[in-house]
């Protein structure tokens, strides 16, 4: 069983950058696909990013490319996503998974998730 905590939310105005983190235990974090949904209030719940186990590969919905970008650092059993010129559109709750598999962008395929974490952009 894995547990994932997401921390990083928070509340800024348009522009403005966040970093969110996800620190992982239970389970050998190397082993682990990382991805990044949100879900703003009703609405589906939507893929952000993905990080390979590794972190040498990287997937961002097309839309996304630019803005966002995730990594993570192994040794720290943490994942992160580094969002830049946010805007209203941005504001949801951000959740962190993992799964055993390849990365993937449905929700479905992933294993673990955490509880998230709110980020509000509003002037």
């Amino acid at each position: 069983q894995m547990h994932l905590i997401e921390s990083g939310g928070g509340l800024v105005q348009p522009g403005d950058s966040l970093r969110l983190s996800c620190a992982a235990s239970g389970e050998t974090f190397s082993d682990y696909s990382m991805g990044w949904f949100r879900q703003a209030p009703a609405k589906e719940r939507e893929f952000v990013a993905a990080i390979s186990s590794s972190g040498g590969s990287t997937y961002y919905p097309n839309i996304r490319k630019g803005r966002f970008a995730i990594s993570r650092d192994n040794a720290k059993n943490t994942v992160y996503l580094q969002m830049n010129d946010l805007i209203p559109e941005d504001t949801a709750i951000y959740y962190c998974a993992a799964a055993i598999n390849p990365p993937v962008t449905w929700s479905e395929g992933y294993d673990y998730w955490g509880q998230g974490t709110q980020v509000t952009v509003s002037s």
